[in-house]
């Protein structure tokens, strides 16, 4: 059975200025690898929300189709994100049903995860959304403000330690290119381009943009240099007596080498 493997990056995040999305856009295939499109645009009662998934694509795919279907079939257009979340997890569920056995009997593994954002007509304001494999959801809250599927650990610390809800729209975008670097360098199967979704608070509709590893170049040469400078000044003053018995005992071990052999010019 042919498959496409999102061993993925995707990243949203919600702070009170709006949400941010960025999703590579590496698959694997086999021993190919290949680039497509990850972050998905729905278009739905004259607003706009995007997808990001990881998983089998098979499955992603499968499971988007029914989602449009679904949405062209409705008697009163859904007006509240949380309702295209449910779908979306309606028609997931299906897709496990029908595939699910002969995934299994394939040895690959339903593993779907999304992350939806947008704004309908009746929300407040932008909303982000973790759906897991089995349907259920969570949404993002003051306290959780963000969500990875696909390569998680990477670029979850810097986020942890920098990332609030009070945190700028900028300065989120920010944090989540550095954590899509993170991830990128520690990692084979996740790379540029990136596509990115901003939306900010009131709006009905998200900003997309693809960038290359060219364009965030400068970006991301800046972050090495500023780390690499900061270990010429980080404060060591706890490790200063280790390093002296170190350096006591590296001095002493010198000292004991016998001498090198002569080349005969003295």
């Amino acid at each position: 059975m042919p498959t496409e493997a999102l061993l993925t990056f995707c990243i949203g995040i919600q702070v009170r200025g709006g949400i941010v999305a960025l999703a590579d856009t590496r698959i694997v295939r086999g021993s190919e690898q290949v680039n497509k499109q990850k972050l998905a645009e729905f278009q739905h009662n004259d607003a706009s929300l995007f997808t990001m998934t990881s998983g089998l694509r098979s499955v992603r795919d499968k499971t988007l189709v029914l989602v449009e279907e679904s949405l062209r079939d409705l008697k009163q257009p859904i007006d509240r994100l949380y309702q295209f979340v449910n779908l979306f997890g309606d028609q997931l569920r299906r897709v496990k049903v029908e595939d699910g056995p002969s995934l299994v009997s394939a040895g690959l593994q339903f593993n779907l995860h999304a992350i939806i954002g947008g704004c309908l007509s009746c929300d407040p304001d932008p909303q982000l959304f973790y759906v897991y494999s089995e349907g259920n959801w969570l949404a993002a809250s003051v306290d959780s403000p963000y969500f990875i599927i696909g390569r998680t650990s990477y670029g979850k610390p810097i986020l942890d330690r920098l990332l609030t809800y009070e945190t700028s729209l900028q300065s989120a975008l920010a944090l989540a290119l550095l954590s899509f670097d993170a991830t990128r360098t520690s990692v084979n199967d996740v790379d540029y381009p990136i596509d990115v979704a901003i939306q900010t608070s009131g709006s009905r509709r998200p900003i997309f943009r693809r960038f290359t590893e060219k364009d965030v170049q400068s970006t991301s040469d800046w972050w090495s240099e500023l780390l690499s400078r900061s270990l010429d000044v980080i404060p060591m003053d706890w490790a200063q007596e280790l390093l002296n018995h170190a350096a006591i005992q590296d001095a002493a071990i010198q000292g004991n080498n016998p001498e090198q052999p002569s080349n005969g010019l003295n």
